[in-house]
């Protein structure tokens, strides 16, 4: 059973994701204030953290590189604050995804599976499947049905970004920032060009991906 540390000033919304969590067979800690929350943490090492950026006592990014200082803990954050400028401060702080006020809960619970999939410490994955085609990151090949995709050395590094942490939506900055370098973050364009091409090649159907994923304005997920 995994243990979730829900962190919300609100009430209802405590009581909301406590009942949906247990549903699932979660074990639940709840923490009203900043300061509890990191107290918790460091005290009963929960496996993934929902995190609300709005408390009464610390701003929700001091929370998140509270955390990262000592843990590498899942942490999804749930805010009403939906700006991309919000959204990717957050990532950058530490978070591994962000869901926006109000949401769907069976959305909410997608991504923390997708968290939890992977503990924390564990080696990035050098395999993946995206439809018919299996990747092989350590290779750098690409089989799929018809025999060897090839992929521009531009394309693999944009996908074994992704692939490294199945279910994490990663900063199109970072992307940017990795492979083309700090004087390229803003130019987002370049992405969206290039996750196309990828999609043709790989995704059964590249009009609606089912595995690599745009969310927009923040970043991309490859999605198992």
């Amino acid at each position: 059973m995994s243990h979730i540390l829900v962190v919300d000033d609100e009430p209802q919304m405590l009581r909301v994701l406590k009942i949906n969590l247990h549903a699932r067979h979660y074990s639940v800690l709840t923490a009203a204030t900043g300061a509890e929350a990191l107290d918790l943490a460091g005290q009963e090492f929960p496996e993934a953290v929902l995190l609300d950026l709005g408390l009464p006592d610390l701003d929700g990014m001091d929370i998140i590189r509270g955390l990262r200082a000592w843990s590498t803990v899942p942490i999804i954050v749930i805010s009403g604050r939906d700006s991309p400028t919000e959204k990717i401060k957050a990532l950058d702080a530490g978070a591994d995804d962000y869901l926006t006020k109000p949401f769907v809960v069976e959305e909410l619970m997608a991504r923390l599976r997708a968290v939890l999939r992977r503990p924390p410490g564990e080696v990035a994955p050098t395999r993946a499947v995206i439809g018919g085609h299996e990747v092989d990151v350590a290779a750098a090949t690409v089989t799929g049905p018809d025999g060897p995709v090839r992929l521009t050395p531009t394309e693999w590094k944009i996908l074994a970004m992704l692939v490294a942490s199945p279910g994490r939506l990663v900063p199109g900055r970072e992307i940017l920032r990795e492979v083309w370098g700090p004087e390229q973050e803003e130019h987002s364009n370049y992405l969206r060009v290039y996750l196309a091409t990828l999609r043709r090649k790989l995704e059964p159907d590249p009009a609606r991906p089912r595995y690599l994923i745009t969310e927009p304005r923040i970043g991309y997920r490859y999605q198992p």
